[in-house]
């Protein structure tokens, strides 16, 4: 699981929308793009229309009650008055974004075997990455702070929810969530999900480099993503280098890394992601993973888990799952040089 969801944006910028005109005869719609900041990163969306059916004033608020109910970095959201619960805590999730959050995670938790878990919280908090503190950790620590994460429900939490409210009992109080892995994604569902209630069909929302389409540009194609070249961005020669270029529509896409997500202590690298069945930073040669399916929150929590189950375990996940999950994994093969592999799905979509 990532650390900090700042550094996991700049990873996540990897992925960019290239909106300019392909070598169409159409005329092009001028359209609207509205822009912004939340989650400590930039928002924007695009409208290939030619009416906007919203304000910005709207989105700036619906993002507002998102963090409000999701964001640990706002100390009084709901899910900051949790953690900081020592006894029961009972809430009204009116909008169902904590409900929906909780759903999801617990569906890629069990089919993830636990690779995906939101209950890391200390662990993330241990190994410094919230307060940017390189402080690895000792094996004594890590098997103390283990014992108490676990998403397994009734182990060391109990959740009950009616019509609107939440019922959350800590079995231990020193249990803590941190849904940063899934959550941005679906910030960009719950934006996705606004737009088509007023009545759009063709537009782009983006939040920190995750994103979900609907419908065609303004020039009447497929939106064109371009996934960059992980090489490039950690050369520090400042250039940046793609390495393909998605076709999609009615689509999201999110991307995980661990090339620039790490910090060095006496020589050694410790990556940003966590395995949470060991507590250790992840180990291995996958680079990137970029996700692609039919909704934001999954991409980018898929996204995580790829990058801490690694490349070939990835590739076995994918060859087996019956979900909708296409994916473009770049990685160092065994001579050090940059490899990729695409699902025969994610091949269909690049140029």
């Amino acid at each position: 699981m990532f650390g900090r969801k700042k550094r996991r944006l700049l990873i996540c910028s990897a992925i960019i929308s290239i909106t300019f005109g392909c070598s169409s005869n159409k005329a092009s719609i001028p359209g609207f793009e509205i822009s912004g900041e939340t989650q400590g990163t930039t928002y924007s969306i695009i409208v290939a229309e030619d009416q906007l059916n919203f304000t910005q004033i709207e989105i700036d608020a619906l993002l507002k009650r998102f963090d409000d109910a999701l964001s640990t970095y706002v100390n009084d959201s709901k899910i900051s008055q949790l953690n900081n619960s020592t006894e029961d805590f009972s809430f009204i999730d009116s909008e169902g974004f904590f409900k929906t959050c909780y759903t999801n995670s617990r569906d890629v938790y069990e089919a993830s075997n636990g690779m995906f878990d939101p209950s890391v919280f200390p662990l993330i908090e241990g190994w410094g990455f919230f307060k940017h503190i390189d402080t690895p950790l000792i094996q004594t620590k890590i098997d103390s702070i283990l014992t108490f994460v676990s998403f397994d429900e009734n182990k060391l939490h109990k959740i009950v929810f009616s019509n609107d409210s939440v019922l959350f009992t800590k079995l231990d109080p020193r249990f803590k969530l941190d849904f940063n892995a899934i959550a941005q994604g679906q910030s960009i569902d719950v934006l996705y999900d606004f737009l088509e209630s007023k009545g759009h069909e063709n537009f782009y929302v983006e939040v920190g480099g995750e994103l979900r389409v609907k419908g065609t540009n303004r020039d009447g194609e497929k939106w064109r993503i371009g996934i960059d070249t992980p090489k490039e961005l950690n050369s520090g020669t400042g250039t940046r280098s793609i390495s393909g270029i998605l076709n999609i529509e009615n689509k999201a896409v999110a991307t995980s890394g661990n090339y620039r997500n790490f910090y060095e202590k006496d020589g050694k690298k410790f990556s940003h992601t966590l395995n949470p069945k060991t507590g250790y930073p992840v180990k291995h040669n996958l680079l990137s993973a970029t996700v692609i399916t039919d909704n934001c929150a999954l991409a980018d929590a898929y996204a995580t888990v790829f990058m801490v189950i690694g490349l070939e375990k990835t590739r076995a996940f994918l060859a087996e799952t019956k979900r909708n999950l296409e994916a473009v994994l770049i990685y160092e093969d065994e001579k050090g040089k940059l490899s990729s592999f695409s699902t025969k799905g994610a091949q269909s979509m690049i140029e």
